[in-house]
């Protein structure tokens, strides 16, 4: 399952400066990728691993600004078609999930 947190966040102050780059850090500190400038996402090994991240996203929430929380399967994202420039491109690696006995 992959999380992806899409926002646009007020840059026009200095105090909103500093929310939106902390918002940016925390979801890096949580395992976040960016893949685009306000949007980033997260592999996750299951819907509960995923709610998890969700609520943390929650508990950071900048007082203003847009945020929106996505989920989609792993047969979503790989249905995804990615480029850069006219060009394809490969999607992001999916972790591999171990397993213990």
């Amino acid at each position: 399952m992959w999380t992806l947190v899409m926002f646009d966040l007020p840059t026009e102050t200095k105090k909103e400066r500093k929310a939106a780059a902390k918002f940016r850090k925390e979801l890096l500190n949580d395992g976040f990728s960016m893949f685009q400038f306000s949007m980033y996402l997260r592999h996750s090994a299951s819907s509960e691993n995923a709610d998890v991240h969700s609520k943390r996203v929650k508990k950071n929430l900048p007082e203003f600004g847009k945020v929106g929380i996505l989920r989609i399967t792993d047969k979503q994202f790989g249905d995804m078609e990615l480029f850069y420039g006219t060009k394809p491109a490969a999607l992001p690696d999916v972790p591999q999930q171990l397993e213990l006995f």
